[in-house]
């Protein structure tokens, strides 16, 4: 019953942060509103659902967490599954309310996809071990906000040239929402987004390599 409250929490954050991803697309988020919104949806949910399940809402985030220690190996898979089952129900659901699958997006260089993608996905899941994980920074009341804020300089910095999911829970959503121009760039952005979460655990453990 705890493992399934802990998946229960990704699954309603995984939710909640792709349903504001395609309500901001959908229903007229223009401007600066988009990153705004989606860089506090997802504080908001690190800080309600934290102390429960570690509030990755994330698969990327959850597999930084199994190389750096904080999450068990076994932990990862029904994480990453509640993770994407929850984005894919958001994205199902604004398809609903939007009468469709939205418009495609525009064409991406793959390059720079794999270019964005991985350092901001990087940066998610470097930030995330640093300051929700680590013992130096145990019981600070910052983690969430700098998580979010993480997201949104993101989404500010390089959401024109790639999805700007650094989540492949995200990336496997917009298959559904229809945002993303093709199937194979979502898969890749996923496949990137998890190596990112991969390097991330790898220099977490380098950077504190005498924590037990």
């Amino acid at each position: 019953m705890e493992n399934f409250k802990k998946y229960l929490v990704e699954f309603i954050g995984t939710f909640f942060l792709v349903f504001t991803i395609g309500a901001t697309v959908a229903f007229g988020g223009e401007g600066v509103i988009a990153p705004l919104a989606i860089g506090f949806v997802l504080m908001v949910m690190v800080y309600a659902g934290g102390f429960i399940s570690g509030g990755h809402y994330n698969p990327a985030v959850s597999l930084a967490a199994v190389v750096r220690g904080a999450l068990a190996p076994v932990q990862w898979i029904p994480y990453a599954i509640f993770q994407v089952l929850g984005g894919v129900a958001a994205a199902y659901l604004i398809n609903y309310m939007a009468g469709g699958m939205l418009e495609s997006g525009p064409t991406f260089e793959l390059s720079h996809v794999l270019i964005a993608e991985f350092l901001f996905t990087f940066a998610l899941c470097y930030v995330v071990l640093l300051t929700a994980t680590s013992k130096e920074t145990e019981g600070n009341s910052y983690y969430g906000l700098a998580i979010g804020s993480t997201v949104m300089v993101g989404a500010f910095a390089v959401g024109s040239i790639c999805l700007g999911a650094f989540n492949p829970a995200v990336a496997v959503s917009t298959i559904v929402l229809g945002v993303s121009c093709c199937v194979k760039l979502s898969c890749i952005t996923a496949l990137v987004n998890l190596v990112a979460g991969v390097c991330a655990g790898l220099v977490y453990r380098f950077l504190n390599c005498k924590e037990d």
